[in-house]
């Protein structure tokens, strides 16, 4: 008598199968079993003795095992089958086993259908029905998918783990296309927003049906939840809205990597190298791995062992014989956790105690030595959950060979606890040191060092066959060698999808209070800090712009006032805020008095549109640019043309003013600098000009802009082109095809790290300043024509007149404000960001106070 769970029959070892079902004397399958079903067998492995997780025990020899189906009408349906599975058992070739298996399956869903009984409600309208099978660790489990208005559905053949799964659409957060067993064939479904493991993952048949039920379940929740990609998620984490652990479990979710594969497990980095010491001093760069390198690259002796290895290999070549994530790692790690798996994995064994997972110490020190141990961490190393690390089960994992036997996993000397151990490399992953280093690892995992010369360069090199794309598993006609190379990939690895092909940008690493917010002022504060106890004039800044931002949606419209012919397109003020400049499209330049609130001067310096205006330091001086070429000086104190610049070829479309320095931008294809030294206000003499810098474009240049330091201008073109510029050497850093049309606006944010524009295709597009890298596209309902925004919010200007806020983060509306009649065609606001005045097609500026 067996006192076991489970009994494992391989269908090879098989002597008779018997059902009384079956008349068929001379067949050895067929002899009667009284009503039950009889098999004979060779061998069997015994699982779970006592419900004890242990290796499998096997007996070797004749036996017979007698089973009793609780469903007596289905014995001949069962008998069939194994029956069938018996027969593609007992094919020599594993390609041929498979292609069997899949007729046996294909053809009992075939038979099956959903049951549609199982709907929650009577009024939900089908949308779709297909095969497909959830996936979990190491077991895929046929079925039928139905997706109705309100929820999806899988009813497994097996009715394991229940009859029905069922997903309420309205609670999907996420949905991600996944590549399963090297096709596009996967789908992954979250209900969380954050959470490591999905509600459920299905794979298909074929392509068609995971993209319907894709695209049926995206219609559904895509007027809930905005769409993320890498970019937008890297947005994110560069501002401080993810933490690195967040950060890389989306990536890994945007690159395939799921818990539900073992092959495409979730990788996380080594992070600390230090598990000697008694105390973890995260401020030492020492304590912490080099990011920059793999894992194969740390130990310069064994990188150099591998080099040789590499130069005289023959194509294709590879540096490491071995992976860093493979489903034998993952559960070399989760063996106390997971047992089963690891003993499904390898034929119903444990590994060698001396090869388990001892020690954090040990198995840093091998994958900085060893020969073959290449591997990475998982996310459960910087998780809450800390049973992976003892062994609870009390499993019997072995004796090592000084006659230790294998328990829980020895921790390095600073962690008092298996918690501790997870709170300090908590505390790690999210130091400061990991903050500004990420993106180096980052770039080799998911980036552009992943893959050619960079992978090459950077001593990232595996087996082909581990990239996406590798191997066409369509063009190998051979079943039997494709079910082999498949086996093989899948137990050796995958590297995930590359999600970057340029450099990744550092993190914003704030340096005061404030993460990303800084005045123009306020540059210098990073240079001389102020005491702990102080609190500088910049901080109270600082402070008033994070309020003012915090509380933009409580914009209220104040004063209005028709004071031009045609739309306005620039807006200038005092620095008392008593008088406003404005021009406008009709080619005059009007002064406002918000006191009087009636217009003190109108001045025409041609028949042609004024294009922008700005007022210099001392309120004594506009500066107009017109559609005539030229730009204009004009003296608020004697009331007239001071001087006029005849600079550009064709329209002068935006002017900006720093530090004694005038930029131009003009539809002639050229931006350019201009060093003024102004003229004696009392005498004739004129301004005298000096072109210090001639940037040249392709085509005409509609905007522009300087960020906070003026080392930077980035300009934007009629035909969608956004080009930042390096001031100091009037070099072009990055010129980037950002929009469809007209560029409308662009700004730096304050800190410059990032660079928004909006143009006439209805898109805001982000670029990281230091990498060139598009990382965020938001799409409006219609074009923004002018914005102004603090890195995280926007307050934008519509074409149909209203004031939009944005949470760019978010990529999402919080608020909509009623105020022109026309579209906004320009924007001012004050330093402390409290105030603003826009100015549209009709002809109107508009007062805004921040109320709160």
């Amino acid at each position: 008598m067996y006192f076991y769970n489970l009994l494992q029959i391989p269908l090879r070892d098989c002597i008779s199968i018997k059902a009384p079902e079956d008349n068929e004397a001379n067949n050895p399958f067929t002899r009667d079993t009284s009503g039950g079903i009889s098999v004979l067998c060779n061998q069997v492995f015994l699982i779970k003795e006592r419900n004890i997780i242990a290796p499998y025990k096997t007996v070797r020899g004749r036996t017979e095992h007698l089973f009793q189906l609780d469903v007596a009408g289905k014995l001949g349906d069962v008998v069939q089958t194994l029956h069938q599975l018996y027969r593609a058992s007992c094919l020599d070739k594993m390609g041929d086993q498979a292609a069997m298996i899949t007729a046996i399956l294909q053809s009992r869903l075939a038979r099956t259908s959903f049951d549609k009984n199982r709907f929650q409600s009577i009024s939900e309208t089908l949308h779709m029905e297909c095969k497909a099978e959830m996936v979990t660790p190491l077991v895929t489990n046929p079925g039928h998918v139905c997706v109705t208005d309100a929820n999806l559905y899988f009813q497994p053949l097996n009715g394991y783990p229940k009859p029905v799964v069922q997903i309420t659409l309205q609670n999907v957060r996420r949905i991600y296309k996944r590549r399963h067993g090297l096709m596009p064939l996967g789908l992954e479904v979250f209900c969380t927003e954050n959470d490591l493991c999905s509600d459920i993952y299905l794979k298909f048949y074929n392509c068609q049906d995971r993209d319907e039920l894709y695209f049926l379940i995206a219609t559904y929740i895509e007027n809930h939840i905005t769409e993320h990609t890498a970019e937008s998620y890297m947005l994110q984490w560069q501002r401080g809205h993810l933490s690195n652990y967040q950060y890389l479990l989306h990536l890994n979710n945007l690159a395939d990597r799921s818990c539900n594969d073992l092959s495409q497990y979730p990788v996380f980095p080594w992070i600390i190298a230090d598990y000697s010491s008694s105390v973890l001093d995260l401020t030492k760069p020492e304590t912490f791995r080099d990011l920059s390198k793999p894992i194969g690259a740390l130990n310069k002796e064994r990188l150099d062992r591998l080099l040789t290895r590499y130069q005289e290999m023959p194509e294709p070549k590879f540096m490491y014989g071995s992976h860093y994530s493979s489903p034998g790692y993952v559960l070399f790690y989760l063996v106390r956790v997971a047992p089963e798996y690891m003993l499904c994995l390898q034929n119903g064994k444990f590994d060698h105690a001396d090869r388990m997972f001892n020690s954090l110490a040990e198995t840093w020190k091998n994958c900085l030595d060893g020969a073959t141990d290449f591997k990475e961490l998982i996310p459960e190393f910087y998780e809450n959950d800390s049973s992976f690390l003892v062994n609870s089960l009390k499993l019997d994992l072995g004796k090592r060979q000084g006659g230790k036997m294998v328990e829980d996993v020895e921790l390095p000397p600073w962690a008092s606890g298996p918690d501790d151990f997870l709170q300090k490399s908590q505390e790690a992953l999210e130091s400061q040191y990991v903050s500004e280093h990420l993106h180096e690892w980052i770039d080799i995992i998911f980036g552009y060092k992943q893959k050619g010369s960079e992978a090459v360069a950077a001593h990232n090199v595996f087996h082909p066959l581990t990239y996406e794309g590798g191997v066409d598993l369509n063009s190998i006609m051979d079943p039997n060698e494709k079910v082999a190379l498949l086996t093989q990939i899948l137990e050796f690895g995958q590297t995930p999808k590359q999600l970057f092909t340029i450099p990744h940008p550092r993190r914003i690493i704030p340096k005061l209070k404030s993460l990303s917010r800084t005045s123009s002022h306020s540059v210098s504060i990073t240079e001389s800090p102020v005491s702990p106890n102080e609190e500088s004039f910049e901080d109270l800044t600082e402070e008033s712009i994070t309020l003012a931002w915090n509380n933009i949606a409580k914009l209220k419209l104040d004063e209005q006032y028709k004071i031009h012919k045609e739309a306005i397109t620039g807006i200038a003020v005092t620095c008392s805020g008593s008088s406003v400049f404005t021009t406008s499209q009709d080619s005059t330049l009007k002064m406002f008095s918000k006191e009087s609130k009636t217009i003190q001067r109108s001045v025409s310096f041609s028949n042609m549109a004024l294009s922008c205006c700005l007022i210099l330091p001392g309120d004594t001086t506009v500066i107009s640019s017109s559609w005539d070429n030229h730009i204009y000086f004009y003296s608020v104190a004697f009331g007239r043309r001071q001087d006029i610049l005849m600079g550009h070829d064709d329209a002068v479309s935006k002017i900006c003013w720093r530090d004694g320095r005038l930029y131009s931008a003009s539809w002639d294809s050229t931006v350019k600098v201009w060093h003024c030294v102004p003229g004696e206000t009392l005498s004739n003499k004129k301004h005298h000009f000096e072109l210090l810098a001639e940037l040249e474009h392709d085509v005409s240049v509609n905007t522009i802009n300087l960020n906070a330091a003026n080392t930077m201008l980035a300009s934007g073109t009629k035909e969608g082109t956004i080009n930042v510029w390096d001031l100091t050497t009037a070099a072009v850093l990055h010129q980037l095809p950002c929009h469809s049309g007209t560029v409308f606006d662009a700004a730096f944010s304050p800190d410059s790290r990032h660079l928004l524009s909006t143009g006439e295709d209805c898109c805001f597009k982000v670029i990281d300043v230091q990498t060139g890298m598009l990382i965020s596209s938001v799409t409006a309902d219609e074009p923004q024509r002018c914005f102004r925004w603090d890195g995280n919010t926007i307050l934008s200007g519509s074409q149909s007149g209203d004031l939009l806020i944005w949470d760019l983060l978010g990529g999402k509306v919080i608020e909509r404000i009623k105020g022109h009649t026309g579209a906004v065609t320009s924007m001012w606001m004050n330093e402390q960001c409290n105030s603003v005045i826009t100015g549209g097609e009709d002809k109107q500026i508009v007062f805004w106070k921040l109320q709160y």
